[in-house]
């Protein structure tokens, strides 16, 4: 596949409506989820990007039936699936193939899994999905790839070492399918981990404590078919609002998910930005006053992330950028990844103010006019804060590998342009 670049002409304001895509890190578990039924599965919603398309030909490569209908609309059958060694090439893409071994234990009690891929924002370690599984029945072992065996699943009492939201999925999955009732302590929370546990109720499942750290699922419970509609991406209403506030556009977000936004729209408050809820729609005026709000006594402020409901790490990339071109010091603190932030001096070369204190600290200092610049995108949220910052840039910019944003962001392009940005892909899209 030829590597995808977008050239940026900045400047421009943007006005009207969009609306955001359904959520990926739902729909990643949710169509590895889908293989614990014999019957089909109808998802609405679904992300038409890179990592579902490549999540689709794995669960087809173990024997399910995976067809779009409509753009977004996905049906899955696996009506009988085998454990088959996954292919490492597309393994290694995303990280959300590690999502299949709860799932495939479940039906076939065993899987072999390559290394999963994904961003390199750091370390990301699988020992909390090694232990949870373990303490449900699986044994595993660790060679050049990942061997789960399990005959049977039983319910257990576990407590996650830490509240990963990826292993938080694996151990609910299995624990629908295992014997007995599980509770599931330290887990995450996070709206896509609630879109999971819906849509596993919603097929026949029994979980208690949905939207908390302690889940009790009652297992081996009969699960039928299902059609289930995919939530809204509130990472991507989170950039979104990034976007309007930067070119200083009045912007209408439809269908946003409002009641998973209180963190998102309080953390941006801190730098000045304001949004008015009507029904679900969000809406971002263009008459921002973009002044960081001091702590109280007139302290800098922090804004840090954590795991849900605090501010999620996945908008820190998009918070830095905003920050830029507010009034006033702001120190950013990503307690979650330690290469999360190596993109700033991109922004630093474009005309930011920023002093990088240590791999997880930055201190902003702004407004600042950015000029236009050539970057390269490490991954999917820091590509879509270049995105952010070459749209407000002054000048022309061009950013390479822009294929990790379309892995996290549909036709971000197209749907910018709609609004009046100036993106060219290239190449331009066929279809």
């Amino acid at each position: 596949m030829a590597p995808i670049q977008y050239i940026v002409e900045g400047g421009h304001r943007l006005s009207g409506s969009i609306e955001p895509s359904g959520n990926k890190n739902s729909a990643l578990p949710i169509i590895a989820a889908a293989l614990l039924t014999e019957h089909p599965v109808t998802l609405q919603n679904v992300p038409r990007i890179r990592d579902t398309e490549t999540l689709v030909e794995l669960i087809r490569s173990v024997g399910a039936s995976a067809e779009w209908r409509e753009r977004n609309t996905l049906v899955i059958h696996a009506k009988s699936i085998r454990a088959a060694d996954l292919d490492p090439e597309l393994c290694v893409r995303i990280r959300a193939s590690i999502l299949l071994a709860g799932p495939l234990l479940a039906r076939c009690g065993e899987v072999m899994l390559p290394p999963p891929g994904g961003d390199v924002i750091g370390r990301r370690r699988l020992d909390t999905h090694v232990l949870a599984l373990e303490q449900l029945g699986a044994k595993v072992t660790a060679t050049d790839r990942l061997e789960f065996r399990a005959p049977k699943l039983t319910g257990a009492d576990v407590f996650l070492d830490e509240p990963s939201v990826t292993a938080t999925e694996n151990a609910l999955v299995a624990a629908v399918a295992a014997d007995g009732v599980t509770y599931l302590r330290n887990a995450a929370s996070e709206p896509h981990v609630q879109d999971l546990a819906n849509f596993l109720v919603a097929l026949g499942a029994k979980i208690e404590g949905i939207g908390t750290n302690t889940m009790i699922v009652h297992g081996q419970a009969t699960l039928g078919s299902a059609t289930y509609a995919i939530q809204p991406d509130h990472i991507e209403v989170g950039s979104l609002i990034g976007l309007a506030a930067v070119t200083r556009s009045p912007l209408r977000i439809v269908r946003a998910g409002v009641e998973h936004l209180r963190s998102i729209r309080m953390g941006f408050e801190r730098l000045g930005i304001v949004c008015r809820v009507e029904g679900d729609d969000l809406i971002v005026p263009s008459n921002q006053t973009l002044k960081i709000q001091d702590d109280f006594g007139g302290h800098v402020p922090k804004l840090e992330d954590q795991p849900w409901p605090a501010f999620p790490a996945d908008l820190m990339s998009i918070a830095i950028v905003t920050a830029t071109q507010c009034e006033g010091v702001i120190l950013m603190f990503e307690k979650m990844f330690e290469s999360r932030m190596f993109f700033v001096d991109k922004l630093i070369a474009m005309g930011a103010r920023i002093v990088l204190c240590d791999p997880h600290r930055a201190i902003i200092a702004g407004p600042s006019r950015l000029r236009g610049a050539s970057m390269i995108s490490p991954d999917i949220r820091a590509g879509m804060a270049m995105l952010l910052a070459a749209v407000c840039a002054e000048g022309t910019s061009t950013i390479n590998n822009a294929d990790q944003i379309e892995r996290g962001y549909e036709r971000i392009d197209e749907r910018l342009n709609a609004l009046g940005a100036r993106i060219k892909r290239v190449p331009e899209r066929k279809s």
